[in-house]
């Protein structure tokens, strides 16, 4: 059994195999201190998660030994709630920081640890969520109201049902409430999120490979500008820049400090460089490479020169003391200009196809000049020019008379 365990340890090199947990859940944390010895009794509170990403902080009033993965029925208003615990130990308190929860007189009670007959009331409850959604939305919209109704969720007990509802302005749901409740009867509870939020609760893959941020870790979000993409040089493509809510990607705002502190080494995009070539205006800037591209024309790119930040310091020293350089480059030579890349080109369809054609053709070009090598070799052996072929056989004979016919009529014409 130990050398089991030390197997285990060091398949995961060292991480901690109960803090790793089930990964079907949004929001999962890490809990890296599971493994320490009485690391479950450092705090008397748990983190419990419910459906997607919603999640409660819990008091374990009764002394029970919970787990990560363990199914409790915690308290709720009004019954009790069905929830799986996700976090306990010493990074609950650390969590219940970070989501501004103060009062502990707002921190409900664990009840136990689910029965056979919670657990069939939880999968009855369930089982209706779909179909409560479906009919809500047909409510609001014969009640005409300008709202999405995008998740149900019922409580545990089933006496109480959640809806999740986008809309861009304000709506007067009081109607729809009573309408809910005749029809649905239990206690209606209604919820507004938005684009980003949605999205995480669906869940899903972003464009870089990886789950999303709003279904595996962010729970604050931030506004994102397109303020972001320019500071990046990114270009304002609206199918780029967009996410899978459809909003501008939060990922943008990860790295701008890091461009906005690398741009203050860079010079002012109002200053023109001047050589003894002419002026130069400031085009673009590779900002993390420390890069800047210098254009003739100030509009447009003109005998484009790209030079780094500290020749370009270089320069504008020079200038305010009145030099003029012979070029921008150092050396005084003039740069090579790129190949350009054609961009429309690499996104063709048949971009393929042509590329097998060439291919074809110059497998061909080879067969045939191998063809030749080899006969000119062939003739070169044999020491004399290549012979035609006999005629024999049957073809032969018919050759033969062909042309003595041919001979006949020639001589008819020459004594004609």
């Amino acid at each position: 059994m130990e050398d089991l365990i030390y197997n285990t340890h060091r398949r995961f090199q060292g991480l901690c195999c109960r803090g790793i947990g089930r990964q079907d859940h949004q929001l999962n944390t890490y809990d890296w201190l599971a493994d320490i010895p009485g690391n479950d009794l450092e705090s008397q509170y748990v983190e419990v998660q419910f459906k997607n990403t919603r999640k409660g902080y819990y008091r374990n009033s009764n002394g029970l030994q919970l787990q990560k993965g363990d199914i409790v029925a915690v308290e709720a208003s009004p019954g009790h709630d069905i929830g799986v615990v996700t976090l306990t130990g010493r990074l609950v308190p650390l969590q219940m920081k970070k989501a501004n929860i103060r009062s502990e007189a707002d921190i409900k009670r664990v009840y136990r640890k689910a029965r056979q007959t919670d657990m069939e009331k939880y999968y009855e409850a369930k089982a209706r969520e779909h179909n409560t959604m479906i009919e809500a939305r047909q409510i609001a919209l014969d009640l005409e109201l300008q709202m999405k109704i995008g998740d149900v969720e019922y409580q545990g007990d089933g006496n109480k049902a959640i809806f999740y509802y986008i809309a861009d302005e304000r709506v007067d749901f009081r109607q729809l409430i009573k309408v809910l409740a005749e029809v649905f009867h239990v206690r209606i509870e209604m919820k507004q999120i938005g684009a980003r939020q949605e999205a995480g609760r669906i869940g899903g893959i972003g464009p870089c490979g990886r789950e999303l941020c709003c279904a595996t870790w962010m729970t604050s979000f931030v506004s994102v500008s397109t303020g972001a993409a320019r500071i990046q040089d990114i270009s304002l493509n609206p199918q780029k820049l967009a996410g899978q809510c459809a909003k501008l990607k939060c990922c943008l705002n990860y790295e701008i400090d890091c461009y906005v502190e690398s741009q203050k080494h860079l010079p002012s995009k109002e200053i023109s460089l001047f050589t003894l070539d002419g002026e130069w205006f400031f085009f673009k800037a590779d900002i993390l490479a420390n890069q800047i591209t210098y254009s003739t024309d100030k509009q447009n790119l003109a005998n484009a020169v790209t030079i780094s930040c500290k020749r370009a310091f270089e320069i504008i020293g020079m200038n305010k003391r009145g030099i003029k350089p012979d070029s921008l480059l150092e050396d005084g030579s003039k740069q090579t200009a790129n190949k350009t890349v054609d961009l429309v080109e690499q996104e063709s369809l048949t971009r393929f196809d042509r590329a097998k054609k060439k291919k074809k053709k110059k497998s061909g070009d080879k067969a045939k000049s191998h063809g030749n090598s080899k006969s000119h070799d062939n003739a070169e052996m044999q020491g004399s020019p290549k012979q035609p072929k006999r005629e024999h056989g049957q073809g032969g004979e018919r050759n033969k008379e062909f042309r003595d016919k041919r001979n006949k009529q020639a001589d008819k014409r020459q004594q004609a």
